[in-house]
């Protein structure tokens, strides 16, 4: 199996040149009616990518205290990729949710929870039966804040797997974000708009522990 040191960067070879000129969305979230790209006073952002961000996408704007989400690409060197590009390997991003969330009413530890049990975090290059780098498990800290709680759940969850005697590697990225590009309409708000869509969403049956 392919794996991934868990603070690694994907270099691509050859990376794709990319664009100047963002992806258009819409100014609304399709479900929430919130604006797709303000982050109000108050709020804060996170990213994740747990494999298809489809279904990754509409688990988080499930959740009270969020304000909006958005699909993208992060963790790569191309700027404003498309889809097809950043499946082809050569843009070194993986697929993301972005959240912008009310910490007073959700803090970040629940978002991380709802992060390490709702997908497999080793499976290096894969989620499932979705495989390339674009699929990979990545929690990409928006604050030295977050990547210090993102680095101790790993550990935690790490401990849980290894409870419940599971002893895989697990491969989740962890590092500062970088720059997070909107994906293409088609793909926001996906399974809002495709409620039979393809979700390949889910954990391993192990729990996050509290922080202590």
């Amino acid at each position: 199996m392919t794996t991934v040191n868990s603070d690694a960067f994907i270099q691509p070879e050859n990376p794709l040149e990319g664009r100047s000129r963002p992806m258009p969305v819409s100014l609304r979230h399709r479900v929430l009616h919130a604006s797709m790209s303000e982050v109000p006073n108050g709020m804060e952002v996170a990213l994740f990518a747990m494999g298809c961000f489809w279904g990754a996408e509409r688990l988080f704007w499930q959740q009270p205290g969020v304000y909006s989400t958005a699909v993208g690409y992060s963790g790569g060197v191309t700027p404003n990729p498309n889809y097809r590009e950043v499946c082809s390997g050569k843009t070194g991003h993986a697929e993301v949710v972005r959240i912008v969330f009310d910490p007073t009413v959700l803090p970040y530890s629940h978002l991380l929870q709802l992060f390490w049990e709702n997908h497999d975090p080793a499976q290096g290059m894969r989620q499932g039966n979705d495989i390339g780098t674009q699929y990979r498990s990545a929690i990409y800290a928006i604050t030295n804040a977050q990547l210090e709680q993102a680095r101790a759940s790993r550990a935690a969850f790490i401990a849980a797997m290894r409870k419940a005697g599971d002893l895989r590697q697990v491969t989740t990225e962890i590092v500062t974000a970088k720059p997070f590009y909107f994906a293409e309409e088609d793909h926001q708000q996906y399974l809002d708009k495709n409620p039979n869509g393809y979700c390949n969403l889910g954990g391993i049956g192990v729990c996050l522990p509290p922080p202590a």
